[in-house]
């Protein structure tokens, strides 16, 4: 460690990936000698908090990394192939979220409970996984240390602020829009104070109004409120999104078992915060409920929530804004040998991007 601490930058800082990490270095208490807030030019004037402190946006440049110890770079793969190598230019480390370096043979993909002595490889560049892979590989990694996995089927729920604040934005919006329709349906002032009546959503008049007035789509492809859209991502000639073939590729990275085969699903749904999969997974070896469980409720920054007769399960809003990802529903699979399905959720803002990178700074 450095005395007094690490010169760090974080690229992206005012939106909501860079907000985070703010957050988690704060409450990390991460040795923080001097900070700087980095953004686009739409993002100058603006300012952060951190550790009660006011700090203004600079605007990203060549020069952005002198003197930087540590680069945190929340900002999209279009900024990060084009800033990290200048970073690693000024001798600055960086942990970069997007998707940019991931696969690059010389760059470690680190999940720190999983395969901490990878980062001791990096040439100063280190990569954050993809927020789905990281939460789904907390809950499969553990078993597949015992059982040892061979093939995975994956369905994925991704909620809104993994698309940034805009997708955030987007659900509000029509969420609002679709509200007010419905009460011009049933003949309620639009500024009425009583409570919307969701199980009218259905009606044939509301279905006609909504059809010839849909909510407006910025972000998504189509209407988000009330709705799933199986598509997270561009899609390939496979037929599969970028965001299935990163599940695929990175799990074996990460995993160092390039033979795997993962199948994923990925699915975009109308919720604020935090993702959750569903898994099944086969394993070389025989596997039962109770051995699963023992072994999940000893993983690190996992934590076994599986008492589905009294309703105890993980969701979404039980995660969000919490470090540890959450595990249940676990169950002999009905269609594999030696299978075992689950449901894992986490906070993808959190262990899937911030406090991930955050970790992995705490290795160096």
């Amino acid at each position: 460690m450095l005395m007094g601490g690490y010169h760090i930058a974080v690229v992206g800082a005012t939106g909501a990936a860079g907000t985070e990490l703010l957050r988690v270095l704060e409450r990390r208490s991460f040795p923080v000698a001097s900070l700087r807030a980095i953004g686009s030019a739409r993002s100058v004037g603006k300012s952060v908090q951190f550790c009660g402190d006011s700090i203004p946006a600079e605007k990203l440049d060549a020069g952005s990394f002198e003197k930087i110890d540590i680069a945190f770079f929340s900002a999209g793969g279009d900024i990060s192939r084009n800033y990290v190598p200048i970073a690693c230019q000024a001798d600055a480390i960086a942990i970069d979220k997007s998707s940019a370096f991931r696969m690059d043979p010389h760059v470690p993909l680190v999940i720190p409970e999983i395969n901490p002595g990878d980062v001791k490889l990096h040439r100063g560049i280190l990569a954050n996984p993809n927020c789905t892979t990281t939460v789904m590989l907390m809950a499969l990694y553990p078993l597949h240390k015992i059982f040892r996995v061979h093939r995975v089927f994956a369905a994925t729920y991704q909620a809104v602020s993994g698309s940034g604040t805009r997708g955030v934005e987007e659900l509000t919006r029509q969420t609002r829009t679709w509200a007010e329709d419905e009460k011009r349906c049933s003949g309620q002032p639009v500024d009425d104070a009583k409570e919307t009546d969701f199980e009218q959503l259905g009606s044939s008049a509301f279905a006609k109004a909504t059809a010839d007035r849909p909510p407006p789509v910025t972000v998504f492809p189509h209407p988000i409120a009330f709705n799933l859209l199986p598509h997270v991502d561009s899609f390939l000639e496979s037929g599969y999104t970028k965001e299935e073939v990163k599940m695929q590729d990175e799990t074996r990275k990460i995993m160092h078992s390039p033979a795997l085969r993962v199948s994923a699903t990925c699915v975009r749904v109308p919720i604020y915060r935090a993702h959750s999969v569903a898994v099944t997974a086969e394993f070389q070896r025989p596997i039962s409920v109770e051995q699963a469980r023992e072994v999940l409720s000893k993983a690190p920054g996992l934590e076994l929530v599986d008492e589905p007769h009294n309703n105890r399960y993980p969701t979404p809003l039980n995660v969000a804004g919490k470090d540890n990802c959450q595990v249940g529903r676990v169950r002999l699979d009905c269609a594999l040998e030696n299978g075992l399905s689950f449901w894992v959720s986490g906070d993808q803002l959190l262990k899937g991007a911030a406090l991930n990178a955050v970790q992995i700074a705490e290795l160096l």
